[in-house]
């Protein structure tokens, strides 16, 4: 991932929580959905490697 560059919403616009109050669409919790905007770069990478997981356990 390019360093430089501010990091994208992973939003798919399917806004939907499971049970888990995870995203169906972009595999976000709604706590991290509340706060993208407000996450430094370096946050918002460890979201998108921890939705990476979170792909893997579904």
């Amino acid at each position: 991932m390019n360093q430089s560059k501010p990091v994208p919403s992973p939003c798919v616009d399917i806004c939907a929580l499971d049970s888990n109050d995870v995203c169906i669409g972009c595999r976000r919790t709604a706590i991290e959905i509340g706060r993208w905007w407000e996450m430094t770069d370096e946050e918002k990478r460890k979201v998108l490697k921890e939705i990476t997981v979170r792909e893997t356990a579904k």
